[in-house]
């Protein structure tokens, strides 16, 4: 019989998590890398205002620039690079065994405590030479994050936020989400003493909920838009004083979003991608991928920075509308009021690290490009059909935005493209059932009925 052990009461169980972990060569790696984040002087961290471009220390400010305000004034985490690549390059990467996001901490804001034993990160690049000649392109690459501990892009966020609020002493974490960003901080604050408030569209999937409740959080489904369910969870959050993680507010997701980037160019050997797709709602995850290959390339870890693509449905393409008119320095952002998409993930009309978003994109000759929900439906099923990799229909718009550039002719025949597919299929049973176009076929259990059904398919 199984060995059934009981739940130890929060306050408990951080410690008791690092305890067990302590004897594994993985907490050896941290140890290292923990060491080199001590070495480099945690005065060279700063925040940085994306509009008026004014400088903070971690302690002056939480959130964005009182000046410029939200998204205006949000804030970019800025490094010695110097300093960090004098410890941190490819060859000490080499020898780090640790196989997580954590073993680009030097690169986190974090001093490397709070680590919990739950994988983050590492998830696999697979390489599809014959799909991508199949497009047109010499090969197309997938990193299925799908793999992540609660099965999106969005752990990899989360992870640094939680510990971020550790760091702080602050007891409560909270979010906004359509789904995946909640589900990711409820499941990484399950393992820990942190208590967690989620908000979430009262329209959000029945899979994604249910993840958050089962993690112990608690919920409040919101009778409005993912936007007004921000707006709600921000008011709360000041008034009851909890650490707010939603996507736009807070300035440490960046950060953890950006290692999906390291991840796709140490997967490589550091030779990445032509062009890197991303699929784009609020703009953080984007914004992270981009610095991300912008810290590497400034450290000389890579020669190039990739084209990068943002990828947004058709009825929620605010930042794509956007992008035409706008500059590095000024950013034309209109809001819509009525966004709404089979891809709930990226679902979002006012984009709240757009600013941002456009604002790195532009730094890399990025682009955009608009798919609809028949593109992303179809997508679902030909990526699973063609690559095994079966991602929510937010995840799967990379894919229709990689179809829509090959016909299009805006992808070369020289190009090596990679997806970022930022959530599992499972995540929304109903939009895959609706790609899927079949039934499973109901017989009597006799070989007679399996050959009746075999001839009619043949």
């Amino acid at each position: 019989m199984p060995v059934i052990l009981p739940l130890r009461p929060k306050h408990e169980r951080a410690h008791l998590s690092m305890s067990w972990a302590s004897h594994s060569n993985v907490v050896a790696s941290l140890a290292s890398m923990a060491i080199i984040r001590t070495m480099i002087n945690t005065l060279t961290i700063q925040l940085r205002c994306i509009g008026c471009g004014k400088t903070f220390s971690e302690d002056e400010v939480r959130y964005y620039c009182a000046d410029c305000g939200p998204r205006q004034g949000n804030l970019e985490v800025l490094y010695d690079l110097d300093t960090i690549k004098r410890s941190f390059n490819p060859e000490s990467l080499k020898s780090n065994k640790e196989p997580s996001i954590w073993r680009y901490l030097p690169m986190l804001p974090l001093s490397g405590g709070f680590i919990q034993p739950i994988q983050i990160g590492g998830t696999p690049l697979y390489e599809f030479e014959d799909v991508g000649k199949d497009y047109g392109v010499k090969s197309l690459f997938i990193k299925d994050d799908g793999k992540n501990a609660t099965a999106s892009y969005k752990d990899r966020a989360s992870a640094v936020v939680i510990i971020k609020a550790q760091e702080k002493g602050l007891p409560t974490v909270t979010c906004a989400s359509t789904g995946n960003a909640a589900s990711s901080m409820a499941g990484y604050a399950a393992a820990t003493d942190l208590n967690s408030i989620i908000f979430v569209p009262a329209s959000a999937p029945e899979a994604k909920v249910t993840q958050l409740l089962i993690y112990g959080s608690t919920v409040f489904a919101v009778d409005g838009s993912y936007d007004d369910a921000f707006d709600l969870c921000t008011e709360a959050a000041t008034k009851f004083d909890w650490y707010n993680r939603s996507a736009g507010m807070n300035p440490y997701l960046v950060e953890g979003k950006k290692t999906g980037a390291w991840e796709i160019a140490e997967q490589m050997n550091w030779d990445v991608p032509d062009v890197v797709l991303v699929s784009v709602g609020d703009g953080s995850v984007i914004s992270g991928v981009v610095k991300g290959f912008l810290e590497m390339h400034k450290m000389d870890f890579i020669p190039k920075v990739p084209k990068v693509i943002g990828v947004q449905a058709e009825h929620s393409a605010p930042l794509a509308k956007a992008f035409p008119q706008s500059t590095e320095d000024h950013v034309v952002l209109e809001d819509l009021t009525d966004a709404h998409t089979i891809a709930d993930s990226i679902e979002v009309g006012f984009p709240r690290d757009g600013i941002k978003a456009i604002k790195y994109l532009k730094k890399v000759n990025g682009d955009f490009v608009v798919v609809t929900d028949d593109d992303i439906l179809d997508a679902i099923k030909i990526m699973a059909r063609s690559t095994g990799v079966f991602g929510e229909p937010a995840g799967a718009a990379t894919f229709a935005g990689f179809v829509k550039l090959c016909e299009q002719g805006k992808l070369n025949a020289n190009d090596r493209v990679a997806l970022v597919i930022s959530g599992n299929g499972l995540k929304d049973i109903a939009a895959a059932r609706k790609a899927a176009q079949a039934e499973a076929n109901q017989i009597p259990c006799s070989l007679e009925a399996v050959q009746k059904v075999m001839e009619k398919l043949s």
